[in-house]
Order: structure tokens, then C-alpha cells, then sequence
């Protein structure tokens, strides 16, 4: 009997020890917003990609990261265990919804218009006049609606609204002023109107998400910036952090 009960006791072990490890594993999400988060063929790259990278090699746990449609990467990140979105704005609304590591960046979000368009705008009470374009469930879109916008075009993602505002489908859009400083750069004709809001961007975790990962997590994105590897890839991709 002892024979017996002894594979089958490390068998158990072995089966603990697996489910233990299967739980610790986190799943990230994000979406297609270049440079920050995007797909080279099938890999997840970008500026806020390797963040996240680094900060789970530094811990030494498992991770996966999948590029999808904002509303499917928030919404599971909103209701599945062990998932976290990226990168993703901490507004008051999102606060109590979520558990946080950040900042992976801390941005402005203005609004742009398409150079050589009728827009006259230049601050946000005349903006209120024109379209703007945002992205299906975009936190941009609430502080469109808080700040009394009205004339909201919702998309389908960030690059079906950057296309719409460049064929003039759309008057205005917001986005990161890291990511217009890059667009002006690579010559795309797009001109800043106003300054929409000012927020972290981080990591979202699910609510029960475990405190002491959490932590992990946290300390290893503070060392990230505390030694100037956040900024070193962000200048990698062009990106320029505010001082």
C-alpha cells in the first residue's frame, strides 16, 4: 500500500505545484496604437510593450500579451481573473474598476485636425462646434461627453479614426501628444487645436487580482524608470518623454 501511496502522493504534488504555477500567470491585452502597443507580423512590439516585458522578466513570472480591439482587451481585462490591460488611462471613473501599476507614460491628449482643413478652431469652447472622432469604448470618449462635446464620431479603433480625420470624414480627434510630437515628425499633415486632458496611462488589472504580484509588479516598473530604461525606449521609438 505505501508503494502505492507514494506516486500517487508526489503525483498530487506535482498537480499542485502545476495548478500554483498555471495561476501566477498573467494575461495581457492591448490594442493596435503604434508605437506604443502594435503587431510586427504576429509579436507583440512597442514602447509600452518592453515595459511590460521587462517588468515580468525582472520577476520571473509567466505572461502572455495579445493585440486585439480596445473594447475586447478592456472588457477582459474588466471581467477574467489574472488579465491586465495596457496601456491604459487612469481617469476617476476607471479608478475603483481596476488595479493599477504605472505610469508607463504620463501624457497630455490633444486635439487635432487635419492640416489644410476648415477647422478654425483653437480652443476647446470652438471645438465643441466640429465632429470629433474617437474609438468604441476609448476613454477619450468620456471626457469628450464630460467636457460637453456633443458631435462625437465613435470608430471602430485608433486607426480607423486617424483615417477618417486625414480624408476629412471627420473634423477633429483626439490622441497622445508623445504620438502627434511623432506624427508631426514623420511629416503627417496634422496640426494641434487644444488640450483635451492630462492623465497616467498604466497597466489595469482585473479587481482580484493578487495584491502581492501587484507589488511586484510595481517595484519592477520603478526600477524601469528610476535607472532611465523607460526613457531610453521610448527615445528607441522615436518618442520624446515630457520632463
Amino acid at each position: 500500500m505505501r508503494k502505492l501511496l507514494l506516486p500517487v502522493f508526489f503525483s498530487l504534488s506535482s498537480l499542485s505545484l502545476f495548478s500554483i504555477a498555471q495561476a501566477e500567470t498573467v494575461n495581457f491585452t492591448t490594442e493596435e496604437y503604434p508605437p506604443f502597443n502594435y503587431r510586427d507580423g504576429k509579436t507583440p512590439v512597442g514602447a509600452t510593450v518592453e515595459q511590460v516585458e521587462k517588468i515580468m522578466a525582472d520577476i520571473g513570472v509567466d505572461y502572455s500579451i495579445d493585440v486585439m480591439p480596445w473594447v475586447r482587451a478592456y472588457n477582459q481585462a474588466l471581467t477574467t481573473p489574472m488579465t491586465c490591460v495596457f496601456a491604459t488611462a487612469h481617469s476617476d471613473a476607471r479608478d475603483k474598476l481596476f488595479k493599477w501599476v504605472q505610469p508607463l507614460l504620463v501624457d497630455r491628449n490633444i486635439l487635432i485636425k487635419h492640416t489644410g482643413s476648415s477647422v478654425t478652431a483653437t480652443t476647446l469652447d470652438e471645438a465643441r462646434n466640429y465632429v470629433v472622432g474617437t474609438w468604441r469604448n476609448d476613454y477619450t470618449e468620456t471626457t469628450l461627453r464630460q467636457a460637453n462635446f456633443t458631435r462625437i464620431d465613435i470608430g471602430s479603433d485608433f486607426g480607423a479614426t486617424l483615417k477618417k480625420l486625414l480624408s476629412d470624414r471627420i473634423d477633429l480627434m483626439p490622441i497622445s501628444e508623445i504620438y502627434f510630437d511623432k506624427l508631426r515628425r514623420d511629416r503627417n499633415a496634422v496640426q494641434e487645436v487644444a488640450v483635451l486632458s492630462e492623465q497616467p496611462m498604466g497597466i489595469a488589472c482585473q479587481k482580484d487580482f493578487p495584491d502581492d504580484l501587484l507589488k511586484r509588479m510595481q517595484s519592477a516598473l520603478d526600477r524601469l524608470i528610476a535607472d532611465g530604461t523607460q526613457k531610453r525606449i521610448f527615445l528607441k521609438y522615436g518618442l520624446h518623454l515630457a520632463n
